[in-house]
């Protein structure tokens, strides 16, 4: 297959969910269906590029209807345990967790935090469960007053310091996610310590693009590694980096928002490099989905299918596009966490059969194994490759 293909974009759509998972009950997520609920409470979605790839054929979208696909299209099921960021990256890249990673519902133990304090040299407010943008309207003031940082989390597996720029600079909230990352082993190994800057006055505080995720290392192997051992390029825009820390990575662009991560992908489409361009576009899950705003998100998605036609146009010969996502994350019900929904996959480029149904795959992995098929790399992690099923 390596004569065919030279060269693989995966571009993850951070939380774009398809609904129809079997296990959604076990994690309150019933009739959780990220596409399907936005077009409804919106009247209707935009996304002619999309659809015509075969999106309107894997869950009802409304104003996007089911057609004769130009390429591959299908529905991934999450095996792991969690619906997270780092859980659902982790298992498109080969690695399938049997434990969910820790989640503090009622903030962290008092003698995990009386520790990371003393490794500060601080106190610190709040450390409860919250959203992000609420957190800083209720304490950012006091934390302004006291330099306090704010640690808060989530229903994820997150430890989350938030501060303001000009009362903790930058780098010194990266040093304090870092202690906290040092600190968070064993029991308490969090997916995520995640570094939430913030400006302006009180009344008016806004989160800024300099957030930075120091996650786990994955416990084992993924495909980036594989990629990066066979001598050829893995090339990580957004939050990639942070997700897989660092490993696996050849080159790296730290993109802050969607448009930003779809141009660093034509950047890295236009070097003639073999290997692996993997992309995160978070806007839709940090600014949509976890402040439940369908129309924003809806947005979102027209933004973002406006510019396929670009990222089609730049692909080569040898080039195959993957589009899919990491989990879902519904905007329009009672929750501003995650939801445990399959997936979209979309599959394009020059050497792909058009209109061919993958329908309902049992794993994230299977992308793995197939990229690993494409590119003709050694694996021996878990997946089933769906590459024989897709190639002219």
């Amino acid at each position: 297959m390596a004569e065919q293909v030279k060269r693989v974009t995966l571009i993850v759509l951070d939380s774009v969910g398809c609904g129809d998972a079997p296990d959604a009950a076990v994690y309150g997520d019933v009739g959780a269906n990220t596409l399907s609920n936005i077009s409804r409470v919106v009247g209707g979605l935009n996304l002619p590029n999309m659809g015509q790839l075969g999106l309107g054929n894997l869950t009802e979208i409304r104003g996007v209807p089911p057609t004769e696909a130009a390429g591959v299209y299908g529905r991934l099921t999450e095996t792991s345990a969690g619906k997270d960021t780092t859980t659902g990256h982790w298992e498109l890249a080969g690695v399938i967790l049997g434990q969910p990673f820790p989640t503090y519902p009622n903030g962290f133990p008092a003698e995990l935090m009386a520790a990371y304090e003393a490794r500060i040299g601080r106190k610190t407010l709040g450390n409860y469960p919250a959203s992000g943008t609420e957190i800083i309207k209720d304490l950012g003031e006091e934390h302004v007053q006291t330099g306090k940082p704010i640690v808060y989390t989530s229903a994820d597996s997150v430890f989350q310091v938030a501060a303001h720029e000009e009362i903790i600079p930058i780098e010194e909230l990266y040093h304090l996610c870092q202690v906290a990352r040092d600190l968070l082993t064993g029991e308490h190994a969090v997916g995520r310590v995640i570094a939430r800057p913030f400006i302006g006055q009180p009344g008016r505080f806004a989160r800024t693009e300099r957030r930075k995720d120091f996650s786990l290392e994955p416990l084992t192997e993924t495909i980036l590694d594989a990629i990066k051992a066979a001598g050829q390029e893995v090339m990580g825009v957004g939050k990639i980096e942070d997700i897989f820390a660092y490993r696996g990575l050849t080159m790296s662009n730290h993109t802050g928002n969607n448009m930003a991560g779809v141009d660093a992908t034509l950047e890295f489409l236009d070097l003639d490099k073999k290997g692996l361009i993997f992309t995160n576009l978070v806007d839709f899950d940090a600014l949509y989905g976890h402040r439940n705003d369908p129309q924003g998100y809806a947005d979102a998605l027209v933004a973002f299918d406006g510019r396929v036609p670009e990222i089609l146009q730049n692909l080569r010969d040898d080039d195959v596009l993957i589009i899919t996502a990491d989990h879902g994350n519904d905007p329009t019900d009672a929750s501003t966490d995650h939801s445990r929904e399959r997936v979209p996959i979309l599959v394009c480029g020059k050497p792909i059969k058009p209109n061919c149904n993958l329908g309902t795959r049992s794993s994230f992995a299977d992308v793995a194994a197939t990229i690993a098929d494409l590119l003709d790399v050694p694996w021996v992690g878990p997946g089933n490759s769906f590459a024989p099923t897709i190639l002219l």
